[in-house]
């Protein structure tokens, strides 16, 4: 079988930076990433997509807010609009590859996945959620959705207002990874795990339900990665190469290093924890799970990073 790469598209990466949101605009971005991904397929990987949903779940989360302010309508909750935004989010990576592959003659099937992803109820996240969500409101209208869902906590975020924080607990299994699997053993790009999966725990009867909270997306790629027994985990960006001392004269790109290299970099607090630090993290638990390299770059780079001509090769030696 082809060599298995694993891509993590960001959310933020599908949203123009200087645009209204639309459904539009997303897919023109999407159309532009498949070309970077097209271009790895032709190269002779077998490819696994996943991608973010961070900036589409907030969209949805506000859509939902209004047409219950201005209709009445019941608010969707958060694990519905992260499983509507991994199959919207989904159709159109799906759609725009096929189109790209029969433009390039390519003989390539591809399907959407929709991926539930198991964590644990004992997670410590649950106890104090971190992770905000959705739009700014108002102490006020803070006050008066908590009355209607007392479950909900909110925090005063950058003093710009008052937003919803849920849990981002750690994933511990990807529940349709068996279907993945067939789907990439019969040859197909398979997109999956989208947002990070949707949130399950297992109940007291060992039956899964949804709940509210957010996965990290890179950590459920990683996850994912280690599951399928992938050769090599891609993370996308918004640089071409991971850097230390970022935005300091002493700045240096990093091109290829080892996961020890890697560590002592994060040990130094190089990397933030609100950007590049959970990227790093879950390079890390990849690699230390028998993982081969980890990529990380920008979605334009992905053709010559593949290659080893851009971004930044972490590399196991074990």
């Amino acid at each position: 079988m082809e060599k298995l790469v694993i891509v993590a598209i960001g959310g933020n990466s599908l949203v123009r930076e200087d645009g209204s949101g639309s459904v539009q605009e997303q897919y023109e971005a999407v159309t532009e990433t498949a070309v970077n991904i097209a271009d790895m397929v032709a190269e002779g990987f077998q490819v696994v997509v996943t991608h973010g949903n961070g900036p589409q779940v907030g969209f949805g989360l506000r859509r939902s807010e209004i047409a219950n302010e201005v209709a009445g309508m019941p608010v969707v909750p958060l694990v519905i609009c992260g499983a509507d935004t991994q199959g919207g989010i989904g159709y159109q990576i799906q759609q725009a590859l096929i189109n790209e592959f029969a433009r390039r003659g390519i003989t390539k099937k591809v399907a959407t996945v929709i991926t539930q992803v198991e964590v644990s109820s004992d997670d410590p996240n649950f106890i104090n959620p971190t992770k905000p969500v959705g739009s700014f409101f108002t102490l006020q209208q803070s006050e008066e959705m908590k009355k209607e869902h007392p479950d909900w906590i909110f925090i005063e975020d950058s003093g710009r207002g008052y937003r919803r924080v849920v849990p981002s607990p750690k994933p511990i299994n990807i529940v349709e990874r068996d279907a993945i699997k067939t789907l990439i053993e019969a040859g197909f790009v398979v997109i999956a795990v989208g947002g990070g999966g949707i949130p399950v725990v297992k109940n007291a009867d060992q039956m899964y339900e949804g709940i509210d909270a957010v996965i990290d997306k890179d950590f459920a790629t990683s996850l994912l990665a280690e599951q399928v027994q992938a050769e090599t985990l891609i993370i996308t960006t918004g640089v071409s190469r991971v850097c230390i001392n970022f935005g300091k004269p002493n700045q240096q790109a990093l091109e290829k290093i080892t996961v020890e290299e890697l560590k002592q970099y994060a040990a130094e607090g190089h990397f933030p924890p609100g950007s590049m630090l959970p990227k790093v993290e879950a390079s890390l638990s990849f690699l230390e799970k028998n993982g081969l390299r980890v990529i990380i770059t920008d979605p334009e780079s992905l053709k010559d990073a593949i290659v080893e001509k851009a971004g930044t090769h972490i590399i196991n030696l074990k």
